[in-house]
């Protein structure tokens, strides 16, 4: 058995004719979200994976063998739920009411501009057919939504936002004027030493003698109380 521990998302950085000369292997979803699994690549080589936990391996993604060979992932056609709006009276809108209506649902979803697909679910198809969508039950890839907080695998999507190196238009106006802040980038030292309040003579102690409690009337009072 060959043993697999590495991948490389959607193949980056390798040449596109290492990727055509790569042996293939095809997994449906249920195995590829998984970070351990068996398969035999397009070679008939048995192969062990065993990637990092949470790991999920997409369509396009290499695997690669102890033994350095390469192998190219492909979605595997597998049983979905095509959902497209009705052509009668729906319109493209119902496409993000169906998802909202599956993502309560915690729904793996994969979305389309002009369509849905979910695993196969009688429950759920019978809910959309009663808002009025399109469901049909076809063979194809599934290749659902990882969410905005999925780990476990890095796309090649680098937005370097490197906020010490440029700026949003938003210049500090020259030290002196309104608006200045003292900061990060700031061109001008800073003598950051707390600033002595000016000498007024020597300060003279003054005791203050406490208010007496206010006297209050009543039982207990030595007081003589006459009637009014």
């Amino acid at each position: 058995m060959l043993t697999v521990n590495k991948l490389l998302p959607q193949g980056q950085g390798l040449a596109s004719v290492l990727l055509k000369r790569a042996a293939t292997v095809e997994l449906d979803w249920d195995v590829r979200q998984k970070s351990r699994f068996d398969a035999v690549d397009s070679q008939g080589r048995q192969l062990g994976v065993f990637l990092p936990r949470g790991t999920v391996v997409r369509g396009g993604d290499v695997l690669v063998a102890e033994d350095g060979s390469m192998i190219r992932v492909q979605a595997a056609a597998q049983p979905v739920l095509r959902i497209t709006p009705c052509t009668a009276h729906g319109s493209q809108f119902d496409l993000t009411r169906a998802a909202y209506h599956l993502g309560n649902r915690h729904v793996q979803i994969e979305l389309q501009p002009d369509h849905l697909k979910i695993e196969p679910d009688h429950v759920l198809a019978d809910m959309l057919r009663a808002m009025h969508m399109t469901v049909e039950a076809i063979q194809d890839s599934f290749e659902p939504e990882g969410g905005a907080y999925a780990s476990g695998h890095g796309h090649a999507h680098h937005h370097a936002h490197d906020h010490g190196d440029h700026s949003h238009a938003q210049t500090n106006p020259p030290h002196g004027e309104p608006g200045h802040v003292h900061g990060p980038g700031c061109s001008h030292g800073h003598e950051h030493t707390s600033a002595a309040p000016t000498a007024r003579g020597k300060p003279i102690g003054i005791a203050i003698k406490a208010a007496p409690a206010p006297h209050v009337h009543g039982p207990g009072c030595g007081h003589d109380h006459h009637d009014h």
